[in-house]
């Protein structure tokens, strides 16, 4: 299994602080965010990562990281415009080659280990559940068993409080999957449309973490997620 961090975004809702640095090299306590998702891809015994960038901003990630990870194979692509996660799974076809991949956004960082789902993990799509408190602001799942029967994004009347965090195990069929996606009404191709694929053929299975998680996204949420990593508190909205 190949590795897979998205780490494109433009960091609109952190700015002025992304108008220094890219979203995902922004400090949670001693080292830039990006490192706690690489290091949960380490973890879990995956030593080929993709870090997919803005073209301009490669040679900050390449600082930061290839000199500090010398056992990991990282490569790097380009996502030139925001069309979606959808789309940057695309970018990535030709590094996974025929390999299964786990896809991680640069901005989550989450205490569980995945190393037992990536170990276990065979065919379909795998994702990782967290129950919390606003399931109206996250894409909930609605389980089944061990399976997640759909996915709703933001709903009005959520099914269940357990949302989809930032990040995904998939086999080798999600590229022939993003191929069929057609922009959402944001004119993105939405990772939730993917998942739901999987969902529709009884594909998607899933593991519900209990421990710490936050999306590093918001400037309330970075100063958590500084404040989480020094005192290894319990996540608030537990």
């Amino acid at each position: 299994m190949k590795g897979i961090i998205l780490a494109a975004g433009k960091g609109t809702r952190l700015k002025p602080l992304t108008d220094l640095f890219p979203k995902c090299l922004l400090p949670v306590y001693d080292e830039p965010m990006i490192c706690y998702p690489l290091e949960k891809l380490i973890e879990a015994g995956i030593n080929e990562v993709l870090v997919i960038v803005r073209p301009e901003e490669e040679y900050l990630f390449r600082k930061a990281l290839d000199n500090n990870y010398r056992n990991v194979k990282i490569t790097y692509a380009y996502q030139y415009k925001q069309k979606g996660t959808a789309d940057a799974i695309n970018i990535a076809r030709k590094y996974a080659g025929n390999d299964n991949v786990a896809l991680i956004f640069g901005d989550n960082i989450f205490d569980n280990s995945i190393k037992s789902s990536v170990e276990n993990f065979k065919e379909g799509a795998h994702l990782f559940l967290r129950s919390v408190q606003d399931p109206e602001r996250y894409g909930i799942a609605e389980i089944d068993g061990e399976k997640i029967k759909s996915i709703e994004e933001k709903p009005k009347s959520p099914k269940t409080n357990y949302a989809v965090i930032g990040c995904y195990l998939y086999d080798n069929t999600v590229f022939e999957h993003v191929k069929t996606l057609k922009p959402s009404s944001r004119g993105e191709l939405e990772i939730t449309d993917l998942n739901n694929i999987y969902a529709k053929n009884n594909q998607a299975t899933y593991t519900i973490l209990n421990n710490f998680w936050i999306d590093a996204g918001t400037v309330d949420a970075l100063v958590t997620a500084n404040l989480w990593m020094k005192n290894k508190t319990k996540y608030p909205g537990k």
